[in-house]
């Protein structure tokens, strides 16, 4: 059985992405330095299911929206893309359902990443 535990969102300005990811998503960042990289975790899972997350800065973090992406998921994808287009984000693919009672859309973060959301009609 594999599992994912950890995923980074590189970034090219960490004051940028740290103040863009703390306002969409309203949570607190904590940074840290991790084998020289300047870094910012996300508030830990901590018994839920799910892969941590952190914000990484460094020569080998390329920001961009090819490649992977990281879906959230959240309350309310219309509260956290209005949050994320009040601070220049451009939507990337409008809220649409995707199965029944599953929401997702996609946005552009502050660093160039496609970051996606997912919501539940629970």
């Amino acid at each position: 059985m594999v599992e994912v535990r950890y995923l980074e969102i590189p970034v090219a300005d960490l004051d940028r992405a740290v103040a863009f990811y703390e306002a969409v998503f309203e949570v607190k960042l904590e940074r840290a330095t991790v084998d020289g990289y300047s870094m910012a975790h996300f508030p830990a899972m901590s018994g839920r299911v799910g892969a941590d997350v952190t914000l990484a800065k460094g020569d080998v973090y390329l920001p961009s929206k090819a490649g992977a992406i990281v879906y959230f998921h959240v309350a309310n994808i219309d509260a956290v893309i209005s949050r994320a287009t009040a601070r220049w984000a451009t939507v990337l693919y409008a809220k649409r359902m995707v199965s029944p009672g599953t929401w997702v859309a996609e946005f552009e973060d502050s660093e160039g990443n496609r970051i996606a959301l997912s919501e539940r009609d629970d």
